[in-house]
């Protein structure tokens, strides 16, 4: 929620920030606050009958479907009936690129994604090219 729906659906924020209004102001916000909600009530209303208008005519053409002894997969087709499902393939690691060895004595290897590994970045940074890691 922003600050603003806090302090109003907070009595003692809402208090605290209408301190220093008069009571005619409060009046006024009262009044536009009247004029929101009316017009909320409105929307709310509209899409209330257009939601009712939409399900009649689907209400109306399911009963001209069977009146006319077809089959909704008939108009549908197959595909629209049943959501196609995206294969979720995991893929395939890529094989290491460059090759280099920690501060203990352990050699690793890098793709060339991602951050660069230490070692490969302070030897990069002291002039040392990038090539001259590459696996042969």
């Amino acid at each position: 929620m922003s600050e603003f729906t806090d302090i109003l659906t907070h009595a003692r924020r809402l208090n605290a920030a209408t301190k220093s209004l008069s009571v005619s102001d409060l009046q006024e916000v009262a009044v536009k606050l009247e004029n929101v909600i009316e017009q909320r009530k409105e929307e709310e209303a509209e899409l209330k009958r257009a939601q009712a208008a939409k399900l009649a005519d689907i209400e109306r053409i399911r009963k001209e479907i069977q009146a006319a002894g077809l089959d909704p997969q008939d108009i549908l087709g197959t595909t629209a009936s049943t959501p196609k499902k995206r294969s979720l393939r995991k893929r395939a690691p890529k094989p290491a690129k460059y090759e280099y060895t920690m501060s203990n004595g352990e050699r690793r290897t890098w793709t060339g994604q991602g951050r660069m590994p230490k070692p490969i970045q302070k030897a990069v940074n002291s002039g040392k090219s990038l090539e001259s890691f590459l696996i042969k």
